[in-house]
């Protein structure tokens, strides 16, 4: 069997895998978790806003949630269906390579981050903590002693912040609309919690990549603290609670729409 032929079989298994009633659903669950792990992201934001504690961030989602009863338990399913999410995540890549490279590069973006997000909670689901934050602080204040360490910061920065700007435009754009099969009576509410979901997640990625640029400039790692670097970092300027606690409720939203958007994946299995 030819090359071609052997890589138009495996897009056919994975468009197959994509389509399977069972991936659809299993990939609904990770969307359903994502959405979980958002909203808690975003709660925790309002609440350092009112000057309430907590990291608003994924470590911080996973910690919230294993202070529940039944938290180690509940780990363990977000990390199962988040690694899931990303494995679809994959096929649906697969079956795009040929036929859109942009798509099938996102797809498998996608699927890192799920990744991450799964290995955390796998990590606070095995009793251990993950502090993202400070592994950053740590890298980038051995960066800053030289010349290239600082121009990979501002490089990492500035790939960050045009990610957080893509995010904003695609929720101007309503161009996530393309990602799904809606209803016409759903499509309203949906268009409404993608906008104002995007643009929060994507204010808060650019502010993330400048401040990253800034700690060049200021020689202080510790503006490469992350999300919830960047979200505190809010509470301190005037007029930045009122931001955080946007970004927080935005947050929300974008989970409301992960988990609107689970119910789409799951009706390709039909």
């Amino acid at each position: 069997m030819s090359d071609g032929g052997v890589i138009g079989d495996i897009q056919d298994k994975a468009k197959d895998v994509e389509h399977h009633p069972a991936a659809a659903w299993v990939a609904g669950a990770g969307h359903v978790v994502n959405g979980v792990v958002h909203a808690i992201i975003g709660a925790i934001a309002i609440g350092i806003a009112q000057g309430a504690g907590g990291s608003a961030d994924q470590s911080g989602a996973m910690r919230a949630i294993r202070a529940n009863p039944m938290g180690a338990a509940a780990l363990w399913l977000v990390a199962g269906a988040l690694f899931a999410l990303a494995v679809y995540s994959l096929a649906v890549a697969v079956g795009e390579v040929t036929r859109e490279k942009r798509d099938a590069a996102k797809s498998v973006g996608r699927a890192v981050m799920y990744a991450v997000v799964g290995a955390a909670a796998l990590v606070y689901a095995m009793g251990g903590t993950a502090d993202g934050e400070e592994s950053t602080e740590s890298l980038s204040a051995e960066l800053l002693q030289s010349w290239w360490g600082s121009a990979l910061l501002v490089l990492a920065g500035v790939v960050i912040a045009v990610i957080g700007a893509a995010m904003m435009a695609k929720g101007i754009t309503r161009s996530f609309l393309e990602d799904v099969e809606l209803p016409p009576r759903f499509r309203l509410g949906f268009t409404a919690l993608g906008i104002g979901g995007y643009l929060a997640k994507g204010l808060a990625v650019v502010i993330v990549g400048v401040l990253f640029v800034v700690a060049v400039f200021t020689r202080d790692a510790s503006d490469t603290g992350g999300l919830d670097g960047a979200l505190k970092s809010l509470a301190g300027v005037p007029g930045g609670q009122v931001v955080l606690i946007a970004i927080g409720v935005g947050l929300i939203l974008y989970g409301v729409y992960c988990i609107a958007r689970a119910r789409t994946t799951a009706r390709k299995g039909r």
